[in-house]
């Protein structure tokens, strides 16, 4: 029985032999410091450390903004600010895809793509059965009011809402000699402008690029989208400086004239306006002389 108890007594002399620890003076072997120990107090201290240590770690990430920088943790303002710009993502890519839809149909409008339709009238004639009887083509009050508006006001003005916002001016695109004026009843929504060959052709107004390509009928055209609903249009161009999406300042280069495009009868530009979807004459805004 002895014998077996050996062991138990010698681990704990050991745990409980004093030790010594000492600094000296490496030149005069001078004491400085020295402290009294055992393995026992060695190991508590160890323990008691390793769990301070463990406790004020957990305590700096549960309760501190550094736990946003370890995988798999994130704060409820992280997550919230991260849903709004989802919805905000999603919201902006609705926006791109109607506007890519309305750039386009633009395109196929002022190139000339779109594809006539055969409609036959009498099927429009019989789905409306209205008796014309019943109809009261009298103008009442109201009506009679707007017309007398409407009719003081210029059907193609552009600038009755631009004057009262802001100083909207047009500059002209090219330098030349209009050879073709804008004519509805012959449906030349345009100018045609007699130009030199590499001349160059800038932007009437500050604007963004819409469309930038090449046209079997009127080769390379420029479309900028401007504020309050105007968009310029040029065409025939020999090369084009801008590509779509580009930003572009009132004057800025954006092509050089040229006889591109099976329409063409020689160096020319053909410059387009819009406003709201309708038509207006350049000759009421910019001065080519």
């Amino acid at each position: 029985m002895a014998k077996k108890r050996k062991p138990r007594r010698k681990i704990s002399k050991k745990l409980l032999h004093n030790y010594r620890l000492l600094l000296l003076n490496q030149d005069t072997f001078e004491e400085r410091f020295s402290l009294r120990l055992n393995l026992l107090n060695v190991f508590i201290l160890v323990s008691l450390s390793s769990i301070f240590l463990v406790a004020a770690t957990t305590l700096l990430i549960v309760f501190t903004p550094l736990k946003e920088y370890i995988p798999g943790y994130s704060s409820r303002s992280l997550k919230k600010k991260a849903t709004l710009l989802t919805l905000k993502t999603d919201s902006l890519q609705d926006v791109i895809n109607v506007n890519e839809k309305y750039y386009e149909s633009i395109k196929q409008v002022l190139s000339g793509d779109l594809k006539a339709e055969d409609v036959s009238k009498d099927s429009i004639i019989a789905s409306v059965k209205l008796e014309a009887s019943k109809l009261n083509f009298k103008p009442n009050a109201q009506d009679s009011t707007l017309r007398e508006k409407v009719d003081k006001e210029d059907k193609y003005s552009i600038f009755d809402a631009a004057q009262t916002k802001a100083n909207f001016i047009l500059f002209r695109p090219v330098k030349g000699t209009i050879t073709e004026n804008f004519n509805i009843k012959e449906k030349h929504f345009a100018v045609d402008i007699s130009v030199t060959k590499d001349e160059p052709v800038k932007a009437t107004a500050d604007g963004t690029v819409v469309f930038s390509d090449f046209t079997t009928q009127t080769g390379y055209v420029v479309i900028i989208e401007h504020k309050y609903g105007l968009i310029s249009v040029y065409k025939h161009n020999s090369k084009l400086t801008k590509k779509q999406g580009d930003l572009v300042k009132a004057g800025e280069v954006i092509a050089i004239s040229g006889s591109t495009g099976e329409l063409s009868t020689g160096p020319h530009l053909h410059f387009e306006l819009w406003s709201d979807g309708y038509p207006v004459n350049p000759n009421n805004f910019i001065d080519f002389k």
